[in-house]
């Protein structure tokens, strides 16, 4: 039997339909299951930077109203089915100004925490902090926002070597995290003990004197704790970063980034 073959114009049928399937099936998975976040600001250096382009489980934690496609979950609060880990980076929902902040978690629910010359101590128990190479970026506008990084071997001129301390912590055993601290008498290095609410969570940015976190309230422009409802997702990979102004200028592409972890 001869096979009718397929005219030019049915074949360019064909194709649309099955690209605008592969979009809808695209589409279904990314409200679904995972939705992709871009770093704007640098609060997450040196694990994240600005440019980053990430993806983040919505369903790791559970459903919530900011995680059901939608909004169509029938219910306030959230149902888990596995508990939120210290050490997770986290993009929640802000409490008051309904932005999305990517911060490490670092209070759970009962959870004590005091900071004292920016060092953790948590439940009782000093966080274990071992200083190492300093953090190196050129001093430059970085980024869509053209944000400036702070230094600690300030002043630095633009263009010139912007040096950050930066120490590992031991947020949990066997979870070591690079975090960076610019100075030992910023704002947020020193905070009396606190206990974490139930149903709620204390988070901190990694880059610890360039971010507005659970350490400060949110009348000073910070996020105080936040509930379990307002998480969205856990962060688990870098899809893609670039360093530039705007998407296309490939020649800024971080390379190294493409498909890389979240640590």
């Amino acid at each position: 039997m001869r096979v009718k073959e397929k005219t030019y114009l049915e074949s360019i049928k064909e194709f649309i339909k099955t690209i605008l399937f592969a979009l809808l099936i695209a589409g279904l998975i990314r409200t679904l299951f995972f939705q992709p976040f871009w770093i704007p600001s640098g609060s997450m250096k040196p694990n994240l930077l600005i440019g980053d382009y990430i993806f983040v489980n919505k369903f790791i934690y559970g459903y919530s109203k900011y995680s059901c496609p939608f909004s169509l979950c029938p219910f306030e609060g959230r149902i888990f089915y596995n508990e939120p880990k210290r050490g997770d980076v986290v993009v929640f929902r802000h409490p008051a100004n309904g932005k999305d902040y990517v911060k490490r978690l670092i209070g759970l629910p009962g959870d004590e925490i005091s900071i004292k010359n920016g060092r953790l101590t948590l439940n009782g128990k000093k966080i274990d902090t071992q200083k190492i190479n300093f953090f190196i970026e050129k001093k430059d506008k970085q980024g869509p926002l053209e944000s400036i990084p702070r230094c600690s071997n300030a002043p630095v001129s633009l263009g010139a070597e912007c040096k950050k301390k930066q120490y590992l912590e031991e947020i949990e055993e066997g979870l070591k995290v690079k975090v960076l601290d610019i100075s030992d008498d910023e704002y947020g290095d020193n905070i009396t003990s606190l206990k974490v609410p139930k149903d709620n969570f204390f988070f901190i940015g990694d880059n610890r004197d360039n971010s507005l976190d659970s350490r400060f309230s949110r009348a000073a422009g910070g996020v105080g704790f936040v509930k379990s409802e307002n998480l969205i997702g856990r962060a688990e990979g870098i899809l893609f970063s670039s360093a530039g102004k705007m998407l296309i200028s490939f020649w800024t592409w971080r390379k190294d980034r493409f498909f890389k972890a979240v640590n």
